[in-house]
């Protein structure tokens, strides 16, 4: 649900933001080897996700609401992860792609968030951000998909991976009491007994108390 419903949210995006209507073009996120894009007869954007990884962003914290039965309930920490997509544009010919390809790059490079509006309702925060090659050599892509080298954008979307369930908090403590045992139960205790005091003076003249004998 997480990842399809991003990429729906993407594609909303794109054909609203380039824009590119159905009855024009497609837009693809299937993987981009040679067979499928010798089969391709429209324009065509293709948003390749090629890796999740989990995200060095701190987990979201535990979340609390109000369930339907008046009653609290709260959800575990979220963790973080990292969808990783190239972008490629194929529309016949070199003139044609770059012109997509480039149209496709300002959409994402303007949008630091996938608009809410592309997605769910109460769908957590999909981040949107161009990304480096982390060493991968520009080749590599394209020799991994037996396919002739095109040019891509890397981009990521960072999300917190929702599915947690909502479980009921415990009750909130509203006053702590003391507790005390009765007398009657601790039974007599005798009284200790007095102690004798002697006074007695030192030479100097100095008063000194000392335990009678």
């Amino acid at each position: 649900m997480l990842i399809r419903a991003i990429d729906r949210g993407l594609e909303r995006m794109l054909r609203e933001g380039l824009p590119l209507p159905e009855d024009v073009g497609d837009i693809s996120f299937d993987t981009p080897e040679r067979s499928w894009g010798s089969q391709l007869s429209r324009v065509t954007v293709n948003l390749f996700l090629f890796e999740v990884q989990p995200s060095d962003q701190p987990a979201r914290p535990q979340q609390q609401r109000v369930g339907d039965d008046g009653r609290i309930e709260r959800r575990a920490p979220l963790p973080m992860v990292r969808l990783g997509y190239v972008a490629t544009a194929w529309a016949g010919n070199t003139t044609g792609e770059h012109q997509l390809l480039g149209e496709v790059l300002a959409v994402l490079a303007t949008n630091q968030v996938l608009p809410a509006k592309y997605l769910p309702e109460e769908f957590p925060t999909v981040q949107m951000a161009l990304s480096l090659r982390d060493g991968r050599k520009p080749g590599d892509l394209w020799a991994a998909l037996d396919n002739r080298p095109k040019p891509v954008i890397e981009f990521e979307l960072t999300v917190a991976v929702t599915g947690a369930p909502w479980e009921l908090a415990p009750p909130a403590v509203e006053r702590i009491a003391g507790i005390v045992a009765p007398r009657e139960n601790l039974g007599e205790q005798p009284e200790p007994p007095a102690r004798k005091v002697a006074v007695q003076r030192e030479p100097d003249g100095t008063l000194v108390a000392a335990p009678a004998e």
